[in-house]
């Protein structure tokens, strides 16, 4: 894994306040982390930085598209990403991220590096199940679709054979209370 020095803030010179920050995220950051799920990505990142004279919250984010394939069919096309993370970083004596929301670096450190926070971000902003927008609005034509509708279950025949009569006496039992 590389260490991402563009991700690293160097919060030691910055006046207290509010300081913004930008990046641009491609397919290249994910394969650093070796992360394979996404064909491509363009993700923007905005990072605002509040200084205080004890503590910083870091404020990211995450809008942009990656390309994924399809769970059902394989095809590829553009998921949507948006993603919103709030990190309160705190100082103390020795590192600790064992907590999701608050980062404790020692008192001696002069920057901090960002890149795993927006990396667990993005990633879990996909959704689970990765569905192409053409097979939910039918529009979309694959073999792969063709093949699930052919392998489709058909009606039992129980549904439309006749019913014994028998079994409608109990079930009037049930709906006379």
């Amino acid at each position: 894994m590389m260490q991402h020095k563009e991700f690293s803030i160097p919060f030691s010179g910055l006046k207290q306040g509010k300081h913004e920050f930008g990046y641009t995220i491609d397919n290249t950051f994910f394969e650093s982390f070796e992360y394979n799920e996404f064909n491509d990505a363009g993700i923007k990142i905005a990072v605002t930085l509040n200084k205080m004279s004890t503590m910083m919250e870091l404020e990211m984010r995450a809008r942009g598209t990656v390309n994924v394939n399809c769970d059902l069919t394989n095809e590829a096309y553009d998921q949507k990403i948006k993603a919103d993370l709030k990190l309160v970083v705190n100082f103390g004596d020795e590192y600790n991220n064992d907590n999701d929301d608050i980062l404790i670096i020692p008192h001696g450190e002069f920057q901090i590096n960002i890149a795993q926070y927006i990396y667990e971000m993005l990633v879990l902003s996909v959704p689970l199940k990765k569905v192409h927008p053409g097979v939910l609005d039918g529009t979309l034509k694959s073999e792969a679709l063709e093949k699930l509708e052919e392998l489709q279950p058909k009606e039992s025949k129980l549904d439309t054979e006749d019913k014994d009569p028998r079994w409608d006496a109990l079930k009037k039992l049930l709906t006379d209370k």
